[in-house]
């Protein structure tokens, strides 16, 4: 999964599916189960000191923010092919980079929105300063990035493969 623009996320077929079928447990078997324990909760008596009505209050709010950033990115989602490897970063690629021309000190990570990160890999946005600094750049370039700091970084692109997980 990638963006492409602002608005736009790139997904692959799997991914998309992925997506909708949390979508579809959020909206249906898990609303169910989050009224079922604010409605106990609430049968427990005076809710202001009811920490398991709140809990469960909470919960629904975390899940409804869920269910409409999800909404939101499959409405604006473009299914397609993975990324070609052809050597050049692009969204959806596995990177492997060394800093400061250290070969020794590299860092090899996803470039893909949030939805995709995992204790797998570590995962860049392509709006972050590392990926926008990256992306277009091929095998073998360096590639020049803005620090928090303001002042410039220099990466060399040492690998770039179509994301598999």
């Amino acid at each position: 999964m990638t963006q492409t623009s602002e608005n736009v996320t790139w997904l692959t077929q799997e991914a998309y599916n992925k997506l909708k079928d949390e979508l579809e447990y959020l909206t249906g078997p898990a609303r169910t189960e989050i009224a079922a324990k604010i409605a106990a909760a609430r049968e427990e008596g005076d809710l202001r000191e009811n920490g398991g009505y709140h809990a469960a209050k909470e919960e629904q709010g975390k899940q409804e923010l869920r269910v409409r950033q999800l909404t939101q990115l499959l409405e604006n989602a473009q299914v397609g092919e993975p990324p070609a490897a052809d050597g050049a970063v692009a969204p959806g690629m596995v990177v492997t980079i060394a800093f400061d021309g250290d070969e020794d000190d590299t860092l090899t990570f996803l470039l893909a929105s949030r939805e995709y990160a995992s204790a797998e890999i570590e995962t860049y946005s392509p709006q972050s300063p590392l990926g926008t600094g990256v992306i277009g750049h091929k095998v073998g370039e360096d590639a020049e990035y803005e620090l928090p700091n303001g002042k410039k970084a220099t990466v060399k692109i040492l690998k770039a493969e179509p994301y598999n997980g």
